[in-house]
């Protein structure tokens, strides 16, 4: 089977993923247009974070399209080397991989620029190179590139960027990355990563050691629920963000600020033990918690 027979398969097995994300990727509510512009950003934010986790589908037929050779396609530094060459193509050229062509339009209809997707390749690069943060502000510089892109493409797919709206939506995006680095405490140190800053690690007594045992030690939860805290306060701070839009993008952004409240909850019901595994919250939760968000109350 040839990379190009491969293509529609790996695109459906990307995109597929968005159902599993802690917030609403592309809701039915919204416009068709929207929804498939938001799925686009999705499918290219999706693989990019596939390859800089190793996580591409088995095979290699992602590196035959972006032409890496078998020799490379191992090299995640390669593959986002040809990842971000295929990118450009999207603004001036015809790109090879069929997320990246799927992308082309949705970039013609808003004027998108390289800078957020070049940053989501500077994230994922920076994961190769950088396995742990110092400090608080070491992590909210990654998340800098990691999660703020996303956010501002959003804001530019819908046609409401602002700066005051780019302020809000950054608040949000680096909390809802901060959550899923509580979540995957387990599964990033099996990919010997650690994003708990190690200043707090350090002024909680908590060692490498113990964020690998099989259980969760009170010191490793009272800073899960420290970083926690942190990630509740962002959300908070970035929430105005909701009340500042109308109609269907209003929904959109509620769900955002309510799966990052819902999940922070979540790990809070678990006792912040977050060893044995995500912590994840059910629909309920999180149409109660978008509830409280759209009706003003929190």
């Amino acid at each position: 089977m040839t990379a190009t027979t491969e293509a529609p398969d790996l695109e459906r097995a990307t995109l597929d993923k968005a159902a599993s994300e802690n917030f609403p990727v592309a809701p039915f509510f919204l416009p068709r247009a929207w929804r498939a512009d938001l799925m686009a950003v999705y499918g290219f934010a999706r693989l990019v974070d596939d390859i800089g986790d190793g996580d591409l589908a088995p095979g290699g037929a992602d590196a035959r399209l972006l032409g890496v050779s078998p020799a490379e396609a191992a090299d995640r530094l390669v593959l986002l080397d040809a990842f971000e060459a295929d990118l450009r193509r999207v603004f001036d050229g015809t790109p090879r991989h069929p997320l990246l062509r799927r992308l082309r339009p949705t970039v013609r209809r808003h004027a998108l620029t390289p800078e957020p997707f070049l940053g989501l390749i500077a994230a994922n690069r920076q994961d190769q190179l950088v396995s742990r943060y110092e400090t608080y502000d070491d992590l909210l510089a990654y998340c800098e590139l990691s999660a703020n892109p996303v956010g501002r493409l959003v804001l530019a797919v819908t046609g409401t960027s602002t700066p005051e709206r780019i302020r809000l939506s950054d608040a949000i995006c680096t909390a809802l990355q901060i959550v899923e680095h509580l979540q995957d405490v387990a599964e990033d140190l099996g990919r010997d990563r650690i994003y708990l800053p190690a200043a707090d690690m350090k002024r909680f007594h908590v060692q490498e050691a113990d964020l690998a045992a099989k259980t969760t030690g009170a010191s490793v939860r009272a800073l899960v629920a420290y970083e926690a805290q942190r990630a509740r306060d962002l959300l908070n701070e970035g929430a105005p963000l909701v009340g500042s839009v109308h109609g269907r993008l209003k929904l959109l952004l509620a769900g955002f600020v309510a799966g990052g409240r819902a999940a922070i909850r979540a790990i809070a019901a678990a006792e912040y033990d977050v060893l044995p595994g995500p912590p994840r919250p059910g629909k309920v939760q999180l149409l109660r918690e978008a509830g409280v968000i759209l009706r003003g109350e929190g």
